[in-house]
């Protein structure tokens, strides 16, 4: 490969806001760690917003600009139908940051060919539960990201309150609720909470390096092993 292909590469793979090891772009370019560090610091120096230092990882913060494109009218309406979701039923940025795009792409639009984004003629309501969620859902982003350690009080469907340490690794939504899948380092195993029982979610302050049989790709495997269907 390139270098100028690889330095792509690790753009792309960068833009998913998340830290990520030296060592495991490595494995995945098919290179030395040398290598990465040396492509990061050739990143950085071209203006790339790049963060991070070696023996820690590395992570794109700040926006990256997308090359022009060509959308048909039904996929500027699948825009707008998923940003209406994001507006209904997600936390308070991420809304701001739906509407942002929407104003942005609105702006660029060819008028009057498909007019504006918002006659689509589209609409989504939240249910409450769904609002519940809100309040801790850019904590726990944030720990996706980051790969942040939860600790988080939890009630029970049953009634049960327990303590548990997390190691977030996705958040999933199912229509009426927002759930959060991670790692329990209490109850070594992969756990399932629903944000909106979640009664205290705090940041402990440390992180964790992603482990084999314990990260999304290995849950994943066993979910879809256990629910071919999905869900």
């Amino acid at each position: 490969m390139r270098r100028t292909d690889r330095l792509f590469d690790l753009i792309q793979i960068l833009r998913n806001g998340r830290l990520h090891r030296a060592s495991d772009l490595a494995e995945h370019m098919e290179v030395s760690v040398r290598t990465i560090y040396r492509d990061m610091d050739t990143l950085v120096a071209s203006g790339i917003p790049v963060e991070g230092e070696r023996g820690v990882g590395y992570i794109l913060r700040a926006p990256v600009f997308m090359p022009p494109m060509a959308l048909t009218q039904v996929e500027l309406e699948a825009l707008h139908l998923g940003a209406a979701l994001v507006r209904q039923t997600a936390d308070a940025e991420l809304q701001d940051a739906a509407n942002r795009v929407l104003a942005k792409v609105d702006q660029a639009m060819p008028n009057p060919m498909f007019g504006t984004l918002d006659g689509f003629g589209k609409e989504i309501f939240a249910a409450p539960e769904v609002e519940a969620s809100f309040e801790l859902m850019p904590l726990i982003r944030r720990a996706i990201r980051e790969r942040l350690v939860l600790a988080i009080e939890y009630l029970a469907l049953n009634g049960n309150r327990t303590r548990r340490r997390i190691r977030p690794l996705q958040m999933e939504y199912w229509g009426r609720a927002w759930t959060m899948t991670g790692w329990c380092e209490v109850r070594e195993d992969f756990r399932v909470f629903r944000i909106d029982r979640i009664e205290t979610c705090l940041d402990t302050g440390e992180t964790y390096t992603e482990e084999n049989g314990k990260d999304l790709a290995t849950y994943l495997k066993r979910f879809y092993a256990e629910h071919p269907s999905g869900g």
